[in-house]
């Protein structure tokens, strides 16, 4: 495949400026007011692989976001890989901690990327990513170096929980069907060290409310007197941790697995310095579970967080209340083995037991899946380390990430098929916060790579 460099040479400027159309349409899938773009987002894609070279592709619906389907069979007796993304993406907010609006992507260089990176929400996650696919498949078309089947699955509600693809997938078995899946919504350790990913946590997202008085009320009248949903939320959120960062939730670690320290010591081997991490995120000191490493906590160890907090008055000045209702967004992070509706229902059992008399509460879990370990022996695993030690000149480093694909392991079930994670962002590039990017070279690189996985794997698969 010598011929990828000199492709990419003639055709980077296009293959960037189709990214940025792409990223300009604000397909936010959790906001039902931006519906319409998300539909958009849908068929810009089912154009974008009918015209790299897909022999068919059509607009799947679902009860919600529809999901592209394109494939090219080239020989019923050749492997097939399958390709999913999504193109759906994470809401922009808060809007003002962006330097430029997050749909209007530009270019801009970073000490990280001085050759430049993409600014916009989804440059990363996963629109960017999603995109290499698109344009390798283009240049193996083109050049006639396909060298076996690929099919496409790019949905709409992976931000959102995937909550119809299951439904899908399991619809539409036969016509999924496939010898590996590729995926690239993951991320590598370095531009200078590639790294594949080889395990997900799984997740369990729940919002919960707390309930007092039947309005809002007066503090000076009714303070002291009643209980301030706002003070009981934050004292049993603080208890959900006890002094160590251990999560008090009974029966919580029960199936967490505990890697030997064999495993550990291989996964310190990985480059990371500690003080870096500290200053790129502007902190004086880590914070985690007594007894773990950093990469340890966000990677082998399950969470417990917060990522949203709401009541009463927040708006400018004052207003002396207090407030009927206190709500909160947690989401848990899971480990291979433990089941994320085992999980929900036992924090849902343990949260309603925290509340004390005068208030109520009421769990409403929203979306969740599996962890998942993919073995590096497999044919899979193999030739996407030999692609990339053919683009990078270095052996990855397997990997395993804090981020969940809750589909992957639906995959394996429904499908019967390993998924390998060949993902080209980095901790830096911001995604689901302000200001996500994705760096130009690390895009090129990922379509450069890429086509080599498809050779690889068929020779492997002979």
């Amino acid at each position: 495949m010598q011929e990828i460099s000199e492709y990419l040479d003639k055709n980077k400027d296009r293959f960037i400026n189709e990214l940025i159309q792409l990223l300009k349409i604000p397909s936010v899938s959790a906001d039902p007011a931006y519906s319409q773009d998300v539909i958009n987002a849908s068929e810009a894609i089912k154009t974008a692989l009918l015209e790299a070279g897909c022999e068919t592709a059509e607009i799947c619906e679902t009860k919600g976001y529809p999901i592209v389907f394109a494939e090219k069979i080239i020989d019923p007796e050749l492997p097939t890989v399958l390709v999913y993304g999504h193109y759906d993406v994470q809401p922009a907010d808060p809007i003002d901690l962006w330097d430029s609006p997050p749909f209007e992507p530009q270019i801009k260089t970073t000490d990280i990327h001085p050759e430049g990176a993409i600014f916009a929400r989804g440059a990363c996650d996963d629109k960017g990513q999603m995109y290499m696919h698109v344009k390798a498949m283009e240049f193996m078309v083109k050049t006639n170096q396909l060298p076996c089947n690929v099919k496409f699955m790019i949905e709409g509600e992976e931000e959102v929980g995937s909550e119809n693809l299951g439904q899908f997938v399991a619809d539409n078995r036969e016509k999924l069907a496939n010898d590996i899946i590729l995926i690239s919504d993951t991320g590598m350790i370095a531009k200078n060290v590639p790294s594949i990913t080889t395990g997900l946590r799984g997740l369990s997202y729940v919002e919960v409310e707390v309930t007092g008085p039947n309005r809002d009320l007066h503090s000076g009248l009714y303070g002291g007197a009643v209980a301030n949903p706002i003070n009981i939320l934050t004292k049993m959120i603080a208890s959900l941790h006890d002094e160590n960062n251990h999560i008090t939730i009974p029966g919580f670690y029960d199936k967490v697995e505990e890697l030997s320290k064999e495993e550990r010591a291989q996964m310190a081997k990985a480059p990371f310095n500690l003080e870096e991490y500290k200053k790129a995120l502007d902190i004086n000191a880590v914070y985690g579970e007594k007894g773990y490493t950093t990469n340890e906590r966000n990677s082998i160890r399950p969470t417990l967080d917060v990522n949203g907090i709401w009541g009463g008055y927040t708006g400018a000045g004052a207003k002396t209340v207090i407030a009927s209702k206190a709500y909160a967004k947690i989401s848990m992070r899971l480990v291979p083995h433990q089941d994320w509706k085992e999980i929900t229902e036992l924090f849902k059992t343990h949260f309603e037991k925290l509340a004390p008399e005068g208030v109520t509460v009421k769990v409403t879990p929203h979306h969740g899946g599996q962890g998942y370990v993919t073995p590096i022996d497999n044919n899979g695993y193999k030739a996407a380390s030999k692609a990339y030690e053919t683009t990078f000149g270095k052996t990855p480093i397997p990997q395993r990430s804090g981020g969940s694909i809750p589909i992957v392991s639906l995959f394996e079930n429904e499908l019967k098929s390993k998924t390998i994670l060949m993902g080209f962002g980095l901790d830096s590039d911001a995604i689901h916060s302000p200001n996500e990017h994705f760096g130009i070279w690390n895009y090129l690189k990922g379509i450069e790579t890429i086509p080599y996985f498809y050779q690889n794997f068929v020779e492997l698969s002979k």
